[in-house]
């Protein structure tokens, strides 16, 4: 009989699988675990936004900003 304990299962102990991939297996374990938060931030963190002040949205872009004035002809790369 080896010393080692084996992997608890997740439907039987979920809290004991939990600690137990925490320890053997952090690196699944937070992008999990951050990857479980991420949708959550998205509905909270505006609200949250708006009441500390931050009334500013930024707004996407929708056409290139075009330069006023003619186009200065380019010299001194005679490719042609």
């Amino acid at each position: 009989m080896s010393g080692i304990a084996p992997a608890p299962f997740f439907f039987k102990q979920p809290l004991r699988y939990l600690k137990w991939v925490s320890y053997n297996k952090p690196a699944y374990f937070y992008s999990v675990a951050i990857g479980c938060v991420g949708p959550v931030l998205v509905v909270a963190v505006p609200p949250i936004r708006r009441y500390m002040g931050d009334e500013k949205i930024a707004q996407i872009p929708m056409t290139y900003p075009v330069p006023k004035g003619a186009r200065q002809k380019l010299t001194g790369y005679e490719d042609e």
